[in-house]
């Protein structure tokens, strides 16, 4: 294992370990890699003030760190440096509709980071999270679009959380109560699928007709987000 290597197995923690539904755990990093790779919009709560705060925003990663980042004036990003934060992203899958409410649930990929996290100071280290948020929410955008300046970095904070400290659930399948006594009901029951797909760009209306959207942008429409 190099330095810039995590274990590929995670190790539970306290704050990660499965106290419930234990079979929905996964202590695979590949798991938890592909959940973060299938979204770009997680949810940071943090403590502010003594309150808690959870904010959604758009994110990267690489090999062991995911970036978030916001305005320097970001009350969520400018909390108590030394203080852990959680950061979550779902993904839902289908409803799950069994023979009584009780039993009806959500198929989904959930994953849930612990830790303190880094602020970033050091220009070319911001520069580099933000292309790798930028590429993950619109793959090609970085090339396309003018780059940060200084100015524009500086009023920028960009927070390194590490990937160490995870947990993964997956939930998935049909309603596990065919076999009980509300079979008898004659119900029907199953899985109701939900997914997204990204639709045809649609341009500014400032732009002239003549400035069309541009490759890697209009490859994207119809394929599937999450």
């Amino acid at each position: 294992m190099t330095h810039s290597e995590l274990p590929r197995t995670l190790t539970p923690t306290d704050r990660t370990r499965l106290r419930r539904f234990k079979e929905n755990a996964s202590f695979e990093r590949a798991d938890l890699e592909a959940i973060l790779d299938a979204g770009f919009v997680c949810h940071l709560g943090v403590v502010v003030d003594g309150a808690p705060m959870v904010v959604p925003t758009v994110y990267g990663r690489d090999e062991r760190y995911l970036y978030v980042h916001g305005s320097v004036a970001s009350r969520s990003l400018a909390a108590d440096p030394e203080a852990t934060i959680c950061v979550t992203v779902t993904h839902v899958d289908a409803l799950v509709l069994a023979r009584s409410v009780f039993e009806h649930g959500v198929n989904y990929r959930c994953a849930m980071l612990y830790g303190v996290p880094r602020t970033l100071t050091d220009d070319a280290e911001k520069t580099e999270a933000l292309r790798l948020v930028t590429e993950h929410t619109a793959p090609g955008q970085w090339d396309y679009a003018r780059r940060p300046d200084r100015k524009e970095l500086a009023a920028t904070t960009v927070l390194a959380l590490s990937l160490e400290e995870a947990s993964v659930k997956i939930s998935a399948g049909p309603p596990d109560d065919g076999d009980s006594a509300d079979a008898a009901l004659g119900l029907w029951a199953g899985t109701l699928p939900l997914t997204s797909r990204w639709g045809a760009p649609t341009a500014d209306p400032l732009l002239p007709a003549s400035r069309t959207a541009p490759a890697h942008i209009v490859a994207r429409a119809g394929t599937r987000q999450g």
